[in-house]
């Protein structure tokens, strides 16, 4: 009705006539009633702008006008044609008001610069002073897409993978120049950088990491090539670490678990590791949880592509990968760092005490055919010309690691477009800009694609868009460190952002083949409803949507395509650490990985070929679902955020508690507090979400206070009770500490230690199940998870604890 009266109000400024009927307040005794006028009005008189309730008074009394010749006559005629009269009247107003409806409706679509950006076909509301026309979504999508396809996406995916990008290299100062030049000539509203001198560990050139086998004695002996001696740990320990050799599959705590159970000991020897399922940092980690004194890290061609006509890595290359198990500069963990010297000198416990290095396929072929002992199990056979693969132990190694640490300034790139209505709320989006290599898929296609988005935006915003929340590019330095300019930032900022930053979408990792697509998100996915890929087309399935290719292959698409972030994503440092809702999506291949990435062929033209000459098209297709998911996040009255699923995902973990139900009960414990905080956060998201359904739109208060609860949903899932400095990922579901649910989830595990379950680090020191510690885990995770559900709810008073 709201449009509809809008809409008479528009035909009545529009029609001409020479007189127009105007329905004015009159005041006194007869308070509300309106006196009708006629008015003699010039041609562009305008109308009042408000409307009162009307009361249309009855007829003139007889006698008021001059009389008429046989008035009995005419009155029987008049009675007879009333009906008629009527009738006809009705259909010509009808008739008129469509015409009307349709015509205007016609000048809306071609409104031009004039523009009112707007959700489906619901008209935004239009501020008092507004003269604006309306845009519809369709027609939005269009300018996207138009402006878009108007960009040199493959030449720049080309030209910055051919720079030198090592974070602090000369190289990487000048593209960082470069970038921050072209955000000013796209004449956003604020372009800036902000600088971070951080601790960044590199290979000492002077003394070069070794490889030496060791005799019976103990003394050297001869000297494996590092046939990439370029290729290092970043945050390796360094110094020397000796002992028999050992292959223990992808390093997992259960593979290093199933070596003890068959007889080997992973403690005091040195682990050769694949690469793989885990990252550098994790399969470190769990080596010197078990007691290892050091670890190789090599590339078996199992784990990628295969086949005549497939490109694989060559078999000299090695993987370069950091080792902190953690995000951000270690040497300041918890703090900016902005400026090192006002801190005092503390460590990340990330960092490794171990040291490690990466070995290429062949290396790795001449350290198992030394190996004796039991045959590796069937699922750790491997592709390299060595069968089969033993467990060891085999001769002596003597690893040396010789890396330095160096202060190393890094610069973020920041450009932004404000909101029209909400700019104190950001939708960011981000790519890594640095790489170690050439780093084609691993930052210069997100790189590309988000100076692509820059541009087209703020072609955008010149014809007339108008977000309602402001825009934040982010163009990030020391990615292949652990996300070290994003997290810095995050934690120079985390008292703003976690109030203010609505998601975050990462570019990273966009395009690592063509024939799937896969969705990371922090658990509770950002893509706009109903359907996460919106009417973008398949890069290599002609007539089909990106959505229709994913169903076809995946049934159970958020089962098979969504995945949990990755602690090496810098999606991951936004939902764990500032609890921001995160998402990253990938093109990918069906089967292995793509080959090449973090090495020195992560080339634009390997790239190229491993796509089969697609790679322009796929980028495109990333940057079209990316620029749409923006346009919802940016613009849409309600948040498309899904706060209801926490839900279901704790009801998931939970289950995996309950067959420990019994255990726990014959020691007088129970699961009951975690059950209820979970009902109670089910209960509080069902009551937003009608209360919502049931809310006017154009409230843009009551919106806002809506958005405010969603967007915040990720924060609540931070625990409260654990320091930040201590444990920096303090989200109970992606996080690490006691605190988590995983970690709830392996203690509880330890009832029933040796079992097949029973794979935590606790495990490898002999550490048994606590009771006191089962209890303080319990009461972090269940208040946490109840402070949820109570902000998710309001008021204090809308609370309803069941406890």
């Amino acid at each position: 009705m709201e449009q509809l009266g809008g809409l008479l109000r528009r035909a009545q400024r529009l029609s001409p006539g020479p007189s127009q009927t105007i329905y004015k307040r009159v005041e006194g005794s007869q308070q509300g009633r309106l006196e009708e006028e006629e008015e003699e009005g010039e041609e562009g008189t305008e109308p009042p702008a408000h409307f009162f309730p009307m009361e249309l008074r009855g007829p003139e009394p007889l006698g008021s006008r001059p009389a008429r010749q046989n008035p009995g006559l005419w009155a029987a005629a008049g009675r007879r044609a009333a009906p008629y009269l009527v009738l006809t009247a009705l259909l010509i107003f009808t008739g008129a008001f469509l015409l009307g409806y349709v015509a205007f409706r016609g000048s809306c679509q071609a409104c031009g610069d004039d523009v009112m950006v707007v959700s489906e076909d619901v008209n935004d509301e239009l501020s008092p002073d507004s003269h604006q026309g309306t845009l519809y979504w369709s027609d939005l999508q269009a300018m996207f897409l138009r402006f878009l396809g108007e960009g040199r996406l493959e030449d720049t995916i080309r030209q910055t993978s051919l720079r030198e990008r090592v974070a602090g290299s000369a190289g990487m100062a000048a593209l960082a120049q470069d970038i921050r030049a072209e955000l000013l000539r796209q004449r956003l509203d604020h372009v800036w950088m902000d600088t971070h001198y951080v601790g960044l560990q590199f290979p000492d050139p002077a003394r070069p990491n070794t490889l030496h086998w060791v005799d019976a004695s103990g003394k050297l002996g001869e000297q494996l090539p590092l046939e990439d001696p370029d290729v290092y740990c970043p945050y390796s320990a360094t110094g020397n670490a000796t002992g028999k050799l050992v292959y223990a599959h992808y390093g997992r705590p259960e593979d290093l678990q199933e070596l003890r159970a068959r007889g080997v000991e992973p403690a005091g020897r040195l682990l050769l590791v694949r690469l793989g399922v885990i990252n550098f940092a994790q399969k470190v980690a769990s080596a010197q949880d078990f007691g290892a004194q050091g670890v190789l890290i090599y590339p078996d061609p199992a784990d990628f592509s295969q086949g005549p006509h497939k490109l694989s890595l060559s078999s000299h290359r090695a993987v370069y990968g950091h080792v902190h198990l953690g995000t951000g500069d270690p040497y300041t963990p918890g703090f900016p760092s902005f400026n090192q010297t006002q801190f005092p000198p503390v460590q990340s416990s990330g960092l490794p005490s171990i040291p490690a290095q990466p070995i290429s396929a062949d290396i790795a072929s001449l350290l198992l055919r030394k190996l004796e002992g039991p045959v590796a199990p069937q699922e750790w056979q491997g592709h390299l010309p060595v069968s089969p693969y033993r467990l060891g132990p085999g001769p002596g190694l003597h690893l040396g690691v010789s890396n330095h640490r160096a202060s190393t300034p890094i610069s973020n790139i920041f450009g932004c477009i404000e909101g029209r209505s909400e700019p104190d709320q950001y939708v960011v989006i981000g790519a890594q800009r640095d790489a170690w290599g050439p780093g084609a898929a691993k930052s210069a296609v997100g790189t590309a694609i988000l100076l692509e988005l820059v541009r087209t935006f703020s072609s955008m915003v010149s014809n007339g868009f108008q977000p309602r929340r402001s825009l934040l590019f982010i163009s990030w330095d020391g990615g292949d460190f652990g996300s070290v300019g994003s997290m810095e930032w995050l934690e120079g900022y985390l008292s703003v952002l976690h109030l203010k930053a609505v998601v975050y979408v990462s570019l990273d990792n966009a395009v690592l083949g063509e024939r799937g697509a896969s969705l990371t998100r922090a658990t509770a996915p950002p893509p706009p409803r109903p359907q996460p890929y919106p009417q973008v087309d398949s890069p290599n399935r002609s007539g089909q949507t990106l959505y229709e290719q994913v169903v076809v292959t995946n049934h159970s698409w958020e089962a098979e395509v969504i995945r949990p972030l990755p602690m090496d994503s810098s999606a991951y440092s936004f939902t764990a650490f500032a609890g921001v809702p995160a998402v990253e999506f990938s093109f990918l291949e069906d089967g292995p990985a793509y080959p090449f990435l973090h090495t020195k062929d992560d080339t634009y033209e390997n790239l190229h070929r491993v796509l089969r000459g697609r790679l322009p098209a796929v980028a495109q297709a990333v940057a079209q679902l990316a620029g749409q998911l923006l346009i919802r996040l940016s613009h849409d009255h309600l948040l498309p955020l899904d706060f209801g699923r926490y839900g279901d995902v704790v009801l998931r973990h939970i289950g995996s508690l309950n067959e420990f139900s019994g255990d726990l009960k014959a020691r007088g414990l129970t699961l009951q507090w975690v059950y209820s905080a979970r009902g109670d956060y089910i209960r509080a998201a069902e009551k937003l979400r009608k209360e919502i359904y049931s809310s006017e739109e154009s409230d843009e208060r009551l919106m806002r206070m809506y958005n405010v609860r969603i967007m915040r949903v990720e924060f609540y899932f931070l625990s409260q009770y654990v320091s930040p400095a201590d444990s920096p990922f303090r989200h109970i579901l992606l996080g690490r500490g006691d605190h988590t649910l995983h970690a709830l989830l392996d203690h509880v595990r330890l009832l029933r230690a040796g079992g097949p379950g029973a794979t935590s680090s606790q495990v490898a020191r002999g550490l048994g199940f606590q009771e006191s510690r089962f209890r303080r885990q319990l009461a972090l995770l269940t208040w946490t998870l109840q402070g949820a559900a109570n902000a998710l709810s309001g008021d204090v008073w809308n609370i309803d604890n069941n406890f």
